[in-house]
């Protein structure tokens, strides 16, 4: 089969042949119908070589969707043909953490070698996906594989990092979204679709703040050195009650940091690298600042509910998997509107 794997570091990817995978005892084979490309992918194959944690060649795609192709030995609850959408951070199944769903945070996942695929084990950028559990799979009833593949990681990771700023985002409040891309500009839509608060956008990008006014913000400010005095302005210097940054750059948290309010929280989803001290007098009074990975397995399927309402949707393009390549080349110079797709099959 065709797949898409980063090979040399440094190196971009390439499209190879690899052999097909067979499922062995509680496996599932999958035909990829989409599968995603992320930031995070751009990341890893940015790590220099000492230290880098996985083996190489790496197949890459940590958000996949697809129908059941095969069955190994024993597995149960699934049947071939189902299609269906991949939860993506993979634990051990048996911790205290993974007993809740909460997978993401599996205690025993670097003792056990366990790693998600696209981000240690091959992921979905291939014609077939192997899973290693059925339990890791949720049917996707419905929904297009292009419009459900991105909200594998690109909605059930801003859906995680909002649920827990849920009670402080009142009628009044005001929640901040840096970075308006493909996890942001599905943030702006959660939070429209689950608070009352005020969503104000920020962005380096023109195209980018225009598209967040497109999915709902109700105010969009170039993000530059003058963006937390705006937002200051906007909330009659107040600041905000939450502040999600999707690009966790320095120059993107210290803007996180300048407009928090007292009691605020400010969630660091992207990694870009940037921290933000926490002290006395650092920050505004019981700011809580926090910085989450992925979410539950539970909700995932929230999410796949909250896109059959038609409460959000990802604004998509799409490559075949030979265009992949082209794919993280326009991701990688900020040219994707939202989230890139790659058919394999397509």
């Amino acid at each position: 089969m065709k797949a898409l794997q980063y090979r040399t570091i440094g190196a971009p990817p390439e499209v190879v042949t690899v052999p097909d995978p067979e499922p062995g005892p509680g496996q599932v084979l999958l035909k990829v119908t989409a599968a995603g490309v992320c930031h995070s992918d751009i990341a890893v194959m940015s790590w220099p070589a000492e230290g880098f944690p996985y083996a190489l060649p790496l197949t890459l795609g940590h958000e996949g969707v697809g129908t059941v192709a095969a069955l190994g030995a024993g597995v149960t609850g699934v049947a071939e043909g189902d299609a269906v959408a991949v939860y993506g951070p993979w634990g051990c199944g048996t911790c205290a953490k993974c007993a809740q769903g909460k997978e993401n945070y599996c205690l025993r996942a670097d003792e056990l070698g366990i790693h998600p695929p696209g981000l240690g084990r091959p992921g979905s950028m291939a014609e077939y996906l192997l899973v290693d559990d059925p339990r890791h799979l949720v049917p996707l009833a419905g929904l297009d594989p292009v419009a459900a593949v991105p909200l594998t990681d690109a909605g059930l990771t801003p859906y995680h990092a909002i649920k827990r700023s849920l009670p402080k985002l009142v009628p009044g409040s005001t929640a901040v979204v840096i970075g308006t891309g493909g996890l942001g500009h599905v943030a702006i839509q959660l939070l429209r679709a689950l608070t009352s608060a005020r969503v104000v956008a920020l962005d380096v990008s023109e195209d980018k703040l225009r598209l967040a006014r497109e999915v709902g913000a109700h105010e969009a400010v170039l993000s530059d050195a003058k963006a937390a005095d705006a937002v200051r302005e906007l909330t009659g210097g107040l600041g905000a009650e939450a502040v999600f940054d999707f690009v966790g750059a320095v120059p993107t948290v210290k803007t996180a940091g300048a407009v928090a309010a007292v009691e605020g929280d400010v969630t660091l989803v992207g990694i870009g690298g940037g921290s933000l001290p926490v002290g006395f007098g650092v920050l505004p009074f019981e700011v809580s600042v926090n910085a989450p990975y992925w979410g539950s397995r539970s909700e995932l399927i929230e999410v796949l509910d909250l896109a059959r309402s038609g409460a959000v949707s990802v604004h998509t393009e799409t490559y075949s998997l030979d265009d992949a390549p082209l794919a993280y080349e326009r991701l990688h110079e900020g040219k994707v509107d939202g989230r890139a797709v790659i058919l394999p099959h397509g």
